[in-house]
């Protein structure tokens, strides 16, 4: 039997008691005024009180269904570990002015509150905004450095290259070479000479590898994908550039034909076809013509020799391992067979005479060796005709083909390079791997070797419209909808269940860009299909039993994990959804949209509801301060975090107790507007999740599954942002390439799902909507804004069209001078911008709008296109 007190600070009205896995034996106050119901367990006091209750049939042992108090009243609802009461570590509520510990211990409420402050901790998250603001420099000297693959390709057509250099790669094999992998998107290309095994070309770029690791790589200008690698092999310089164009055509925008949505699709991993789509697909494939040309992986290596004497230079052609194949040195041509050639190669634009070799340089020389890889094996006619080919040209056509990409996109001008190089080299990422024909029709949003996810591509979606890429974005949404089922349901990964609500939450944020009245009303019958869909799903759960777990609620899964449950994330997903669905169509169908909305919102309760019953019987932890905290489970089935197995089962996945908890969990309801991000509960969820789930408050495995960025935003936690912001690409993204992987143990290269989720990072840190505020550099760092640095963003996009603002700082003479341009007539009421002063100095004037000092803002009226304000310091 274990005795345990409850302290209250204040009154407290209707209360009541349950216990699971114990009985109550006994109970009564030992000061107070209030009355026990022992046979009914309830109680209430009018004043400062302290309840004291024996258990017995408890089970305080380590591991599942331990025993859990919960209490309940008018005021809050909570939930305890008996295990967990200890007189050395009293559980101190603070939101709720509670106190519990163990019978022996006498100190009353006030006397444990002082010990428990006078101790001076800090919450993880309270340690953090004491700590100097964190930068790139910090988060890369703490994290570790991730190296990725090269991506390289056409973008819209699937047959691109995945490339490592020096020992980079899956395998043993692997690691020995310099390697190139043709691709068909999310799939290893298979040749009838490696039996089944995907084919990967291996070569080798001076000696080998050796105890020194001398190798950068940058993408041209450090934005497109053309990658140029520097290997240093002693006093040789080896300077390789690699890029993908076409084998005989010019690379431009009208000859890029691209791949059937359908075939791309196919060759993602997870898709799913409905009979009809794969029907669709056969049909497709039967009628397609053969390939007229091949992508070709062009690759041009000078070596420099900068020693004072002759030095050799060495050079391994492309092979494949284990393969028969023979070498033509006066072609210069790598065959499988006389008709099967799968590279070309030149030195100093010669054939190569042998597959193997070594040349004397004088000091200062060089030696061009040069190969050409195309997708597939081509005939030896047309790999002499490859091997005219000119590098030069070719490079400048591919250097042209992608900066056309950006030329109507949002420009961008940072005061960090990095950020900068990123917010663009990660444009032209999410492009390269969208594939459908050219110039119309959907694209499939892939993320990384995976195909188009309603909830993954998101972000993937959002940033091209954040850009300005309107038309990406429109082609991405219609994707979805051209898989949408019969029934309205949207699904085409894995089995995920979300996809219907994350898609319509796309299409929303489309159109708050866009006001696209025509593509709502030619989209409109799919919408109305999948508002059906939902409401049907949805109304299947309105069950009495489900009262306090899940009532109203949709199950099935959300991600990889098998967990057919009533989730918050798959739920606030179809409420965020159909919220913008009633947008959508507010102007068209009025009635319609109104019925939505009432739908929407009767969900929302029911989430709500549900949310703060999970929390109330959920069993509260310590944070780093002395004080506990409510908790809360990824569903509502489940009491507390899986990660504290209160109802047991094995939850671990993915390279983490957390995963489902922490990527899975409840803080999506914030950015899905189902909970505000000022809210106690907010504030509750993002207090355990960061203590239990986060280092340097980058959750764990995938980080970019979890939402708290944007939260942190929300609430003004800039620093918390910062936090999360520069640990998490200084760790999981290449810090040369800017390339990100899905999780840290090198699973899933190019992910564009988690580099999407980085993209919008950076945008909500530049601007951010908040009903009709713009909210500009809500998460910029101070440094950004010492003498002499300049923000700029010119035709951002926005809810309220586009616009561009610049942002210069005089500081030396006491001054920032911010300046918006809007070019739409969708005027936001105020405009509220952040200029954080390097040294937090306070502004003593604003020649525009008024200042808030505490948030470091001017808030001005919009009243005409163009604004200007000038702070002085």
């Amino acid at each position: 039997m274990k005795g345990v007190a409850i302290l209250w600070k204040d009154k407290v009205r209707n209360g009541s008691i349950t216990v699971t896995h114990g009985d109550i034996e006994s109970g009564r106050f030992i000061y107070g005024q209030g009355t026990y119901d022992s046979i009914n367990q309830t109680f209430q006091m009018d004043v400062a009180s302290r309840l004291e209750l024996q258990v017995s049939n408890e089970s305080i042992q380590l591991g599942a269904h331990s025993t859990i108090l919960s209490i309940r009243t008018d005021q809050h609802a909570f939930s305890f570990y008996l295990r967990d009461v200890t007189k050395a570590y009293p559980i101190y509520i603070k939101e709720y002015e509670v106190i519990i510990t163990v019978s022996e211990n006498a100190s009353d409420y006030e006397q444990i509150v002082k010990t428990v402050h006078n101790q001076g901790m800090q919450t993880n998250l309270e340690r953090l905004e004491d700590e100097p603001e964190e930068s790139y420099e910090t988060a890369a000297n703490a994290t570790r450095p991730l190296m990725t693959p090269v991506w390289l390709g056409l973008s819209r057509d699937i047959r691109i290259f995945e490339s490592d250099y020096r020992g980079g790669g899956e395998s043993d094999i692997d690691r020995m070479w310099d390697n190139i992998r043709p691709r068909n998107a999310g799939e290893r290309v298979y040749l009838e000479e490696t039996s089944g095994t995907g084919v990967q070309y291996s070569y080798l770029l001076g000696r080998g590898l050796g105890c020194e690791h001398r190798l950068t790589r940058r993408l041209h200008n450090g934005i497109f994908p053309i990658v140029e690698a520097v290997i240093q092999d002693q006093d040789i310089r080896y300077e390789n550039t690699a890029f993908v164009s076409f084998e005989r055509s010019p690379l431009s925008v009208s000859t890029l034909k691209g791949t059937p949505y359908l075939k791309a699709d196919q060759y993602g991993v997870g898709y799913m076809f409905t009979p009809e789509q794969r029907a669709e697909y056969e049909g497709l494939i039967e009628l397609e013509p053969p390939s007229e040309e091949e992508a070709v992986y062009y690759s041009r290596t000078v070596a420099t020799n900068q020693a004072r004497v002759p030095r050799y230079a060495w050079f391994k052609n492309p092979f494949v391992v284990n393969i028969e194949r023979t070498f033509d040195g006066e072609a210069g041509l790598g065959m499988f067979s006389s008709d099967r050639v799968f590279v070309v190669s030149k030195i100093n634009g010669r054939p190569m005479p042998q597959e193997e070799v070594a040349i004397l340089l004088s000091p200062g020389e060089s030696a061009v060796y040069e190969f050409y890889i195309p997708h597939q094996p081509i005939s030896r006619s047309r790999a002499k005709q490859l091997g005219l080919q000119d590098f030069t040209i070719k490079h400048r056509e591919c250097v042209d083909f992608w900066a056309a990409k950006l030329q109507n996109t949002m420009e961008i001008k940072l005061p960090e390079r990095r950020i900068q190089e990123m917010m663009q080299a990660g444009f032209m990422h999410l492009d390269l791997i969208s594939y459908g024909l050219e110039p119309e029709g959907p694209l499939v949003p892939m993320i990384g070797v995976y195909t188009g996810i309603g909830s993954e591509s998101s972000p993937i979606i959002q940033y091209f419209d954040s850009v300005g890429a309107h038309t990406n974005a429109e082609r991405a949404l219609q994707f979805f909808l051209d898989k949408q089922h019969e029934s309205g349901f949207i699904q085409n990964f894995g089995g995920y269940m979300l996809e219907t609500g994350a898609a319509l939450w796309s299409m929303g944020e489309h159109y708050r860009y866009t006001r696209d009245e025509a593509w709502v009303d030619k989209i409109k019958p799919k919408l109305i299909k999948a508002y059906h869909f939902l409401m049907d799903w949805r109304n299947r759960n309105l069950r009495e039993e489900l009262r306090g777990r899940g009532y109203g609620m949709l199950e099935g899964k959300t991600a990889d994990p098998e967990d057919h449950f009533r989730s918050y994330m798959l739920n606030g997903f179809a409420f965020v959804g159909l919220k913008r669905l009633a947008e959508m169509l507010l102007l068209s169908d009025k009635a319609l949209s109104e019925q939505i909305l009432e739908d929407a919102d009767a969900m929302k309760q029911d989430i709500r509801v549900s949310l703060k019953e999970a929390i109330a019987r959920s069993p509260v932890i310590p944070l780093g301060d002395g004080s506990w905290i409510p908790t809360c489970p990824p569903w509502a089935e489940y009491t507390g975090p899986l990660a504290l197995y209160a109802d047991g089962g094995s939850w671990g996945t993915h390279g983490s107790i957390a995963a489902r908890d922490s990527l899975l969990g409840p803080l999506y309801l914030v950015i899905q507007e189902v909970l505000e991000p000022d809210e106690q509960e907010t504030s509750f969820l993002l207090q355990f999740h960061n203590e239990l789930f986060c280092l340097r408050n980058v959750a764990l495995s995938q980080p970019y599954y979890s939402i708290h960025p944007w939260i942190h935003l929300k609430r003004g936690e800039t620093k918390a942002f910062l936090k999360t912001f520069y640990n998490g690409l200084a760790s999981l993204a290449d810090r040369e390439i800017y390339t990100f992987w899905e999780h840290f143990w090198h699973a899933s290269p190019h992910k564009t799902h988690e580099e999407g989720w980085f993209l919008m990072q950076c945008r909500w840190m530049l601007y951010m909507e908040e009903g009709q505020t713009l909210k500009l550099l809500p998460g910029i760092p101070r440094a950004w804004m010492e003498h002499g640095k300049t923000i700029s963003l010119h035709r951002a996009a926005s809810y309220f069209g586009p616009f561009s603002m610049v942002i210069e700082s005089n500081i030396q003479n006491g001054s920032m001078t911010a300046t918006i341009e809007f070019y739409s007539d969708r005027l936001p009421e105020t405009v509220e911008i952040r200029l954080p002063h390097p040294q937090g100095k306070q502004a003593w004037r604003a020649s525009n709008g008024s200042y808030n000092p505490d948030r470091e803002s001017v808030v001005i009226a919009v009243s005409s296109s163009i604004t200007q304000v000038i702070l002085e310091f």
